[in-house]
């Protein structure tokens, strides 16, 4: 179950690092038009964070997979392994129901947002804004799964420090 969690949480980090790329591409763009040729509009702008919502939602799960996410080491690299073990089962933990509390708040907000068809309250701004705000949920369960995946990882290593003379 684990290996199958981190597949997908990789898969979907790897697909998602691409928008940085088309992140870049659009704002340079945005300025270019702007302060070169005195053009801009609000879709483009508005396109900007549509596209950084995914990357940091689908992201987030990525980095913990690579355990690229961000530890306060002033006292944990100074605890034993089997201590750091324990704290990254606490955190594992907290992360499984603060993601899970997220998904199951935002369910509704997306639901209402939906009903609605929200779009951009701007003329010529993107429509579907509920298809974004749909990014939560997902984004949030995607984290509450690599948190579990991350967990597994963790007891096993706790395990196996048991066993240990």
């Amino acid at each position: 179950m684990k290996e199958a969690i981190e597949r997908a949480v990789d898969l979907v980090g790897r697909a998602t690092s691409w928008l940085a790329l088309l992140i870049v591409a659009v704002m340079a763009t945005n300025v270019v038009l702007r302060y070169l040729f005195s053009f801009g509009s609000v879709w483009a702008q508005e396109l900007e964070w549509h596209l950084l919502a995914p990357l940091i939602l689908f992201g987030i799960p990525y980095a913990l997979l690579k355990g690229d996410h961000v530890r306060v080491d002033v006292f944990y690299a100074k605890f034993s392994e089997r201590n750091q073990l324990r704290v990254e089962v606490v955190s594992q933990v907290l992360c499984i129901l603060i993601a899970a509390a997220i998904v199951w708040l935002s369910l509704q907000y997306v639901g209402q947002a939906y009903a609605i068809d929200e779009k951009s309250p701007d003329p010529g701004g993107l429509a579907y804004r509920w298809a974004l705000k749909a990014l939560i949920p997902a984004g949030f369960a995607l984290l509450a799964l690599q948190s579990v995946a991350t967990l597994l990882g963790v007891v096993a290593r706790l395990r196996a420090l048991g066993r240990q003379p």
